[in-house]
């Protein structure tokens, strides 16, 4: 993201655009490449990013390359959306690991990628490219599929006008794309196989509370074809265990 606040921003707009210029693909960044995507001068950054590194919201290693904190991952988990969200899914996401053996992700979209809440290892090597708190392009992952479906048009047309290759095996095309979305929201999955990662497929499926859907829940195996059925059962289960745990926390905060 280059660009950043106006002249004469405040010093708070200055420090947002320093911390927005890490992202998925830019997690680690030297000061020319920090300054540049902040939108500031080299030692207007410098300086912010000093008083980061001071309060743990940043790290510098011993290349001089900085990487978002703890302290930053610390505050992010008081969102009330995303912690309760978090706490309230952790049992059951549990369930489906033990049922499954697979890697569990659990999602939300956050503008036009996916960001993982969560994520439980499975017993079988896959290739995973996802952490906590990573961001991912939607098109490319289950969960990402699953919330692109049921996103706002502005946002499903801005993904399709840019569709990038992740492997040889994404999909690219926004006819082919838009039709697989149709096909999630009346079947009421996602999948994928070797689209952001080769060598690992998912299957994904909404969470909803009420009409709305707030999130995704997914596993990601070596290939899906002779479980599908059941693995759309599991993961249909924990959405539907998540959603209805959701819904007094959502029902008490509307009365308020």
């Amino acid at each position: 993201m280059a660009g950043g606040s106006p002249p004469g921003a405040s010093l708070v707009a200055r420090t947002i655009d320093v911390l927005g210029a890490f992202e998925q693909g830019h997690e680690r960044l030297g000061l020319a490449e920090l300054s540049a995507r902040a939108g500031l001068t080299p030692p207007t950054a410098l300086r912010i990013a000093r008083q980061l590194v001071a309060r743990g919201a940043l790290t510098r290693d011993a290349d001089g390359r900085y990487a978002i904190g703890s302290r930053m991952w610390d505050i992010g988990l008081l969102a009330p959306v995303r912690s309760d969200l978090r706490e309230v899914a952790a049992p059951f996401l549990q369930d489906l690991h033990a049922a499954t053996r697979a890697t569990v992700h659990l999602a939300i979209r956050d503008g036009d990628e996916v960001l993982y809440l969560d994520r439980l290892s499975g017993s079988v090597s896959v290739p995973v490219v996802s952490k906590v708190g990573s961001r991912l392009p939607m098109h490319a992952t289950g969960v990402g599929k699953v919330l692109l479906a049921h996103a706002p048009s502005d946002v499903v047309e801005r993904v399709l006008a840019d569709l990038r290759p992740v492997t040889a095996y994404t999909i690219t095309a926004p006819g082919i794309l838009a039709r697989q979305l149709a096909e999630v929201r009346d079947q009421g999955f996602a999948t994928t196989r070797e689209e952001m990662s080769l060598g690992a497929c998912s299957i994904a499926v909404p969470i909803a509370v009420g009409a709305d859907v707030v999130a995704s829940v997914g596993v990601v195996v070596a290939d899906f074809r002779r479980e599908r059925a059941r693995l759309v059962t599991a993961l249909t289960v924990t959405a539907n265990g998540v959603g209805r745990s959701l819904e007094p926390a959502t029902s008490d905060a509307s009365t308020q």
